[in-house]
């Protein structure tokens, strides 16, 4: 199902757990790597996915080439690529029977959401965690505050 409402959005922020990361970066200007970075800060397990820097850690966390390295289920795919390249990761997160795919700002592949969404994953596209959180007042509070 494509996700557009907030309800709905919600309701996937909400339940997810486990966050691939595809595209994760090493440079702390990067968005992804801010992004990944917030999303630990919200309690998230994220593990980062880059071919490049596989082997290596960001945030403390290893660093894995491929989704299909991540051993467990994965709640939700996190896709930093661009709308053409997302195709693959797309096909990539339903081959590993993740639960959805989120597309950031900007990524928009509507024949990669159809397959996803005719696979049984939800679909967000076009967003960002770290906006929608606070958006749909999701943020967690930092400890001791």
């Amino acid at each position: 199902m494509l996700l557009e409402r907030d309800q709905d959005i919600t309701a996937l922020l909400t339940s997810t757990r486990r966050i691939a990361l595809v595209g994760a970066s090493s440079k702390p200007e990067r968005a992804s790597n801010q992004i990944f970075a917030f999303l630990l800060g919200q309690g998230y397990e994220v593990i980062p996915v880059n071919p490049g820097l596989a082997g290596q850690t960001l945030h403390d966390v290893p660093v894995v080439a491929s989704l299909a390295e991540i051993e467990g289920e994965i709640d939700m795919v996190d896709i930093f690529r661009n709308s053409a390249a997302a195709g693959d990761t797309v096909d990539e997160a339903i081959a590993v029977g993740a639960g959805s795919v989120w597309m950031q700002l900007g990524v928009i592949n509507e024949a990669a959401a159809g397959r996803a969404v005719e696979a049984g994953l939800q679909v967000v596209m076009d967003r960002c965690p770290k906006i929608e959180i606070p958006r749909l007042g999701l943020l967690k509070r930092p400890h001791g505050g």
